[in-house]
C-alpha cells in the first residue's frame, strides 16, 4: 500500500437494542457531518446549502402532512446535527442498486450492491443491531439515517431496496422529475425506506414481510428484494405507489437492478431504466453462481464508479458480510457476522 493511501476502515457493529438511530448519530457525529459535507459538495457548498434548505423545508412539510411515524425521530436527528439536509436525505430514493436472491444448501441468501455518487459514503457504514417487536435485526446503515435500505433479521428474512425506473413523460427527464414531485406531494403514504423499516420491526416472517411490502401503499415506486429462511422463500417485488408485481425464483435465482421487468413495465406510458447500465448489471447478476461465497462476483458493470456498499446476507443462518467501497475499490475491511 502506498503511504498516501488511507488504511482500510473497520465497519463497526453497534448494539442499539432498546435505542433509536438518534443514539447512532451521537456515537458517530463526525462521520455524519462528513457525509453531509460530501452531499453538499456535489453541487458546491453554497448552492448545496441553498438546495438543502429548500428541499428540507418541503420534505419536513410533507412528512408532517403524512403523519409520518418516524418524523419525531428525524426531527431529533436534524436538531442534533443542526444543519440542513437531514429531512431531504431521509426521504429521498435517488440511488441505483443491484440486488438478487439465490438458493443454497444453507438457505436463500441476498446479494446487494448500493450505488450512490456521495463521496466517502463507502467509508462510514455501520451495522446497527436493533430490537423490533418480533426479534432482532441488523441494519446496514449510516449515522443520521432513520430508514432501512438493507438489513437482515436472523430466523426471519433479509431485504433491500432498489430505486425504481422513472416514468416516461412527454416532457423528458425534467418533465418526469417535476411530475413525480407533484405526485408524491399529493400522497400520504410511507416512503419505501420507512416501509422496509416497519417490516423489520413488525413482520413475523417472510410471508408477512412479502405481504406488507407488496400491499402497503407507497409514496414513490420502488423495488424490493426479499429472502426468507426456506428454499422457496425469495422474490423481487416491483412496486408503483399502489400496484405490485412479484417475480419468483427461476433456476435458483431472481435479480433486480433499476428497471421493471414484469408487466408493470408496460403500465402507464412506460418506464425508463436508471443508470448506470441497469440491464447490463441485471444480466451479470443473473449469471452469478449461487455457490460463490466470496466477493469475486463484484466486478463491472455491477461494480461501477458509484458503488459504495456490498452486502451478502443469509437470514436462515444469520450470516452477514458487508464491504464499503469507493467505486470498485474497497475502502473498508470486510465485515463478517458469523453464522
Amino acid at each position: 500500500m502506498q503511504p498516501s493511501e488511507r488504511p482500510l476502515a473497520k465497519i463497526p457493529l453497534v448494539d442499539l437494542r432498546g435505542h433509536t438511530p438518534l443514539e447512532l448519530l451521537f456515537l458517530f457525529r463526525r462521520p455524519a457531518n462528513i457525509l453531509l459535507d460530501g452531499a453538499l459538495a456535489l453541487v458546491g457548498h453554497g448552492p448545496g446549502r441553498v438546495l438543502a434548505l429548500a428541499t428540507d423545508h418541503f420534505s419536513k412539510r410533507w412528512l408532517k402532512k403524512a403523519s409520518n411515524p418516524y418524523l419525531e425521530e428525524i426531527d431529533l436527528i436534524a436538531n442534533a446535527i443542526h444543519r440542513p439536509g437531514v429531512y431531504a436525505l431521509n426521504t429521498c430514493l435517488e440511488w441505483g442498486c443491484t440486488s438478487g436472491a439465490w438458493t443454497s444448501p444453507s438457505g436463500p441468501f441476498l446479494r446487494r450492491v448500493l450505488d450512490w455518487p456521495f463521496p466517502r459514503l463507502g467509508e462510514f457504514p455501520v451495522v446497527a443491531q436493533y430490537h423490533g417487536r418480533l426479534g432482532n435485526y441488523f441494519n446496514v446503515t449510516w449515522p443520521g439515517f432513520a430508514g432501512v435500505l438493507q438489513a437482515m433479521a436472523p430466523g426471519r428474512f433479509a431485504a433491500s431496496i432498489n430505486q425504481a425506473p422513472r416514468r416516461k413523460h412527454a416532457g423528458g427527464f425534467l418533465g418526469a422529475w417535476v411530475a413525480g414531485r407533484f405526485k408524491t406531494n399529493t400522497r400520504l403514504a410511507l416512503p419505501p425506506v420507512h416501509l422496509l423499516r416497519r417490516a423489520f420491526e413488525t413482520a413475523r416472517d417472510y410471508a408477512s414481510a412479502r405481504t406488507m411490502l407488496s400491499m402497503t401503499p407507497l409514496a414513490v415506486p420502488a423495488i424490493f428484494t426479499l429472502t426468507g429462511i426456506h428454499p422457496s422463500e425469495a422474490c423481487v417485488i416491483e412496486r408503483t405507489e399502489d400496484a405490485y408485481a412479484v417475480r419468483e425464483l427461476a433456476d435458483g435465482r431472481v435479480c433486480a437492478a433499476n428497471a421493471f421487468t414484469s408487466q408493470l413495465n408496460d403500465s402507464e406510458l412506460g418506464w425508463k431504466a436508471r443508470p448506470i447500465d441497469s440491464f447490463g448489471r441485471l444480466a451479470q447478476a443473473m449469471g452469478i453462481p449461487g455457490d460463490t461465497e466470496d466477493m469475486s462476483w463484484f466486478t463491472a458493470p455491477i461494480a461501477n464508479v458509484n458503488s459504495r456498499l456490498v452486502m451478502v446476507a443469509n437470514a436462515a443462518t444469520g450470516a452477514l458480510k458487508v464491504l464499503g467501497t469507493a467505486g470498485r475499490k474497497p475502502v473498508t475491511e470486510l465485515f463478517e457476522l458469523a453464522a
